[in-house]
């Protein structure tokens, strides 16, 4: 391991600006530790760039497969690691909130690998196709596929967005096609292919078999939450709800607060409940305070009562 040597990083000072502007208290605690771990390699990098990189000559020629651990916590210069740490600050606490600390982490280690993997293939099929021998040269490192991976899953858990592409509004569903052609126009060095891979092993996630192959993989372990079970994303670190006077604890839990039910479910309950709110005058659970969610009465009137109560409703209009 050899510690970078040279000049001032700004690149690096303003990515600690930006998180001290968040708090570290804000950033859920796999982001925050893959921030951390690419900052330390940055500064103390395992390898020279040369070795550290990934191509199809050292990756399938030469068998060098650590490189797939290796180039992703890799970059360039400072600026390189800036712009992408602050993508992922923001895409992993969207993301780590809503799958999970565990389940993120999972697909963190996994995309991490599988867009080396994607990406040799893809230069191995240029080195094929076009008879072009240089690509089996091309070397990449860097989160950035990771990203764009990453960005996949984010639109995908937040449909019908728009996003701001150089100041086009591009619907979020296209977003990373456009980014991905947009970057390499403005920024020819950068690796298309490894970008393309991110995005190839995004939609892998999404709509192919790569989430189901996961599962399976993680069935036995218990620590692993269902990613499709919905989250709040409000509270990303307690387990309760915490009220000023401390009566009551409402589990942060997406099938207690529902109540188990369906959208419809719900709506209809929502409706009853309004109604019996009207109804029971508030005699026997007005005064008790009840927790939020859907609320379940404790006893069923039977309907000769109900009528009663709606004509002493009536004749007091």
């Amino acid at each position: 391991m050899q510690r970078r040597q040279g000049r001032v990083n700004a690149g690096l000072l303003l990515l600690l600006y930006q998180i001290s502007q968040v708090g570290l208290q804000n950033i859920p605690s796999v982001t925050l530790a893959v921030l951390i771990l690419n900052v330390f390699f940055f500064l103390n990098p395992m390898r020279p760039l040369h070795e550290a990189c990934i191509s199809v000559k050292e990756a399938f020629y030469r068998q060098n497969w650590q490189r797939l651990l290796l180039s992703p916590v890799h970059h360039v210069d400072d600026w390189h690691l800036y712009y992408n740490m602050v993508s992922m600050l923001w895409k992993g606490i969207t993301l780590e909130r809503k799958l999970g600390s565990m389940w993120f982490a999972y697909i963190i280690a996994v995309f991490s690998v599988l867009t080396g993997i994607v990406y040799v293939l893809l230069e191995f099929m240029l080195v094929k196709i076009l008879n072009d021998p240089s690509y089996e040269m091309s070397c990449a490192v860097g989160f950035s596929g990771v990203l764009f991976a990453l960005k996949v899953l984010n639109n995908h858990y937040n449909p019908g967005r728009v996003s701001s592409v150089l100041g086009l509004q591009i619907s979020s569903k296209y977003a990373c096609w456009v980014e991905l052609v947009a970057i390499h126009f403005i920024a020819p060095r950068t690796s298309f292919a490894g970008h393309l891979a991110g995005i190839l092993v995004g939609l892998m996630y999404t709509m192919g078999p790569l989430k189901k192959i996961m599962k399976a993989c993680a069935g036995g372990f218990s620590s692993f939450a269902d990613p499709d079970r919905p989250r709040n994303d409000y509270s990303g670190y307690s387990e309760y709800y915490r009220y000023p006077d401390d009566q009551y604890r409402t589990p942060n839990n997406y099938y207690e607060y529902t109540g188990g039910l369906t959208e419809e479910e719900q709506l209809e309950r929502a409706v009853l409940n309004s109604l019996n709110e009207r109804d029971f005058g508030g005699a026997t659970y007005n005064n008790e305070r009840r927790p939020y969610g859907f609320w379940f009465p404790p006893e069923q009137h039977s309907e000769e009562e109900m009528r009663r109560q709606r004509l002493r409703r009536f004749w007091r209009q």
